[in-house]
């Protein structure tokens, strides 16, 4: 039994250790009729990692279960959990979450490294993006929401703004998530319980009375979460958040669908940030810079960003007409520009649609 549960371990570590060691976002555990397929996601793309048998797949989604604070018995209904581990000296925050299948139980582990802090100016090559993203740090007041959908890249950019916000203001800023995805000594950093009955409103609550400058929540996700972010800017404070939505215009129209009325929004909501994560190249060289190139160090991937504030957002929110040109840069424009300018390849340009390819990882 030792033995069994040893090797369980060791083929656990190894999962996690192969998918850092590759930058990879997630690990798919894909239950199928005679076997489970492991696929690492990087980079936007699935590539196959291995597969493995019945038995030891469900032994090792069990481990990260137990590991993460899940039910190990339960199966039949969704779950969620969270855990800390250390790869190669490096803080890596997982998020599990499993779905039941009819072949057994499928489980997706997101990883989160600690280590990386970067600046605005590390976001995107875009100059006139991150100069506007750095003009956000101007507000004291009202809500300022990051929206895209999965792997977009939301957490990273919620994560800079608050820790610019910090260093500039020297503010007390208070985070309440679910769970915490990113350890900040310099935030007090608060996690939802649900099983204790600490909700999001009643951390909102308990925020308040802790002297804060600005607040984070983690996620808008339902009416209450919504309600908690609209409540927390009318107070006077600078509030951050997620959404999941398409673009800027869509974040609204979720927010009006969750029942904010557009007067609640128009008091409180000072910027919408939509993003998407693309896949770029040197516009010198092309996908392999020469070892003399100044764009050596940059990442295979930026985000585009689509910053709807002041005067277009004031349009946004006083227009009922649809199908209107927006006034201002939207994501396509910045993806026509980066194709213009030899950044991004005609391939990248549908943005996070790349990511639906599956490879063989080599």
């Amino acid at each position: 039994m030792n033995n069994v549960t040893n090797d369980v371990e060791e083929r656990s570590r190894a999962l996690l250790e192969d998918a850092h060691s590759v930058g990879a976002s997630d690990i798919h555990f894909i239950p199928r009729e005679d076997d489970t397929l492991i696929e690492l996601r990087v980079h936007g793309y699935l590539y196959q990692l291995a597969i493995l048998s019945r038995d030891l797949a469900q032994r090792i989604i069990n481990h990260f279960k137990f590991l993460s604070g899940m039910d190990i018995g339960e199966k039949r209904l969704p779950q969620s959990g969270a855990m800390l581990a250390l790869m190669n000296q490096d803080s890596v925050s997982l998020r599990m979450s499993t779905l039941p299948t009819p072949n057994r139980e499928s489980l997706v582990i997101r990883l989160l490294p600690q280590r990386h802090d970067f600046s605005i100016a590390d976001l995107s090559v875009f100059d006139e993006a991150t100069e506007r993203l750095s003009a956000l740090l101007n507000y004291d007041n009202g809500l300022i929401l990051i929206s895209g959908p999965t792997g977009s890249g939301k957490t990273t950019t919620l994560y800079t703004l608050l820790s610019a916000l910090q260093r500039r203001y020297n503010a007390r800023i208070i985070t309440l998530e679910d769970p915490i995805e990113k350890k900040n000594d310099a935030f007090v950093q608060m996690e939802v319980k649900e099983k204790a009955n600490f909700t999001y409103a009643e951390g909102f609550k308990a925020i308040l009375r802790h002297d804060p400058d600005i607040i984070m929540i983690g996620e808008i996700r339902d009416a209450e979460t919504a309600k908690v972010a609209i409540r927390a800017s009318l107070t006077g404070h600078l509030v951050l958040s997620t959404v999941h939505a398409s673009s800027a215009a869509g974040t609204i129209q979720r927010l009006m669908e969750l029942g904010i009325s557009r007067f609640d929004l128009k008091e409180t909501l000072a910027s919408v940030i939509a993003e998407r994560l693309v896949s770029i190249q040197c516009p010198t060289c092309g996908s392999v810079c020469r070892p003399d190139c100044e764009n050596r160090h940059h990442p295979k991937r930026t985000a585009v960003f689509e910053i709807l504030a002041g005067m277009p957002l004031h349009n946004i929110l006083s227009s009922r007409i649809p199908g209107v040109r927006p006034d201002y840069k939207t994501i396509e424009d910045y993806l026509r520009e980066g194709i213009a300018k030899g950044w991004i390849p005609k391939a990248s340009s549908k943005g996070r649609d790349e990511s639906r390819d599956s490879k063989k990882l080599d």
